[in-house]
């Protein structure tokens, strides 16, 4: 059965091949997309939140807002258009990093992994951004097992899996039960870069299946505070599936068992 979902899941990964980036960087930036736009049509709540918390006025704290506007949406412009990809990933990387502080999210734990996970999303990005032969660290080798491409792409996935940490249920229901342990495989599995493809595709439509269900924004109206809450949380989400997704299509990369099994 296994043997059998697998052939199949190199058959998808076949006929996907040459879409499957281009959806993936799409689902990678859902986040900073919506979230840009948000900013646009909240405005004045942003700013009035930003100033009542930290009590900056609102020229600074218009400042943020448009920082967050404008970088999040160049960002997701220049990562769609293939253009500056590397600065794009550094000025959102910025933007997770400033939200993190101004939000504090630094002090919910749920959501500074979620964060995490992000940031791991975005250095798969970077990495996949990188021409084989260049390397952004003057003077560091490039040599296939210490180009610093291998290490964001471990560093991206041991991030992305925080993620999953975040759903994980102490609760003895038997299907919770379930969930843990496979779902704790799986990440596993992801995270030392074995099997890693066909862990992750799982991993892909396991979280696509949560999503739905848990953060369905769209049956919640517009005017209830729950809405944008769910609507942050599936678009988070979208982005760390749209990581995984890069993970599926070009691999764990050379720091991982997949690679050293070649060889063994």
């Amino acid at each position: 059965m296994t043997t059998g979902f697998s052939c199949r899941s190199q058959r998808f990964l076949r006929v996907t091949k040459q879409y499957l980036p281009h959806v993936a960087r799409l689902c990678l930036i859902s986040t900073f997309l919506e979230d840009g736009i948000r900013m646009w049509f909240q405005w004045s709540e942003q700013r009035d939140y930003i100033d009542g918390t930290w009590n900056c006025g609102y020229f600074l704290a218009s400042i943020f807002v448009f920082l967050n506007l404008f970088g999040q949406l160049s960002g997701c412009i220049l990562v769609l258009s293939r253009n500056f990809v590397q600065y794009a990933c550094f000025g959102l990387f910025g933007i997770i990093a400033l939200q993190t502080i101004a939000y504090s999210i630094l002090w919910d734990l749920k959501f500074l992994m979620r964060n995490l996970a992000l940031g791991g999303g975005l250095l798969l990005l970077l990495a996949e951004s990188r021409s084989e032969g260049k390397s952004m660290f003057a003077g560091v080798p490039t040599m296939r097992e210490s180009s610093p491409k291998q290490y964001m792409q471990l560093g991206g996935r041991v991030l992305l899996v925080l993620m999953f940490m975040t759903l994980l249920h102490f609760d003895m229901n038997f299907f919770y039960i379930l969930q843990n342990i496979v779902g704790t495989a799986l990440i596993i599995l992801v995270a030392i870069g074995f099997k890693t493809k066909l862990a992750a595709l799982t991993l892909v439509i396991w979280l696509f299946g949560i999503n739905i269900y848990f953060n369905a924004f769209w049956t919640i109206p517009a005017y209830k505070p729950m809405h944008d809450f769910l609507k942050y949380d599936f678009f988070q989400t979208m982005s760390v599936i749209g990581g995984l997704l890069l993970v599926v299509a070009l691999g764990p990369g050379g720091v991982s068992m997949d690679e050293k099994k070649k060889e063994w």
